[in-house]
């Protein structure tokens, strides 16, 4: 079970966009997810005609480091920590090591 899972809201601890907040669009096999307009690279694209791509330079989100990222808890508007309980049935449920409450509702 990972920690940080798509859809979640993260917030940047470190690096250039340290503070900002994003929604997480894909985690990589590889420990490094990719958040919404967060980590905006410049790509130099080449123009498709026949996909109907233009050519260009774009603005393009790149994949951050997982261990660069917190989940967004809106109540104390911060980023904790999460954690993994196993119940007593053997089912595992996202917790807040701040406080104990589960992440999912």
């Amino acid at each position: 079970m990972n920690k940080i899972r798509k859809g979640d809201e993260v917030v940047v601890i470190t690096g250039k966009d340290k503070g900002r907040r994003g929604t997480v669009l894909k985690v990589f096999a590889d420990d490094r997810v990719l958040v919404e307009g967060v980590n905006i690279a410049k790509k130099h694209q080449k123009a498709n005609p026949n996909m109907g791509v233009p050519g260009g330079i774009i603005d393009r989100e790149m994949p951050l480091d997982i261990s660069n990222v917190q989940v967004f808890k809106p109540r104390t508007k911060s980023g904790v920590r999460v954690g993994i309980r196993v119940n007593e049935d053997g089912s595992k449920q996202r917790i807040f090591r701040s406080t104990g409450e589960t992440v999912d509702i």
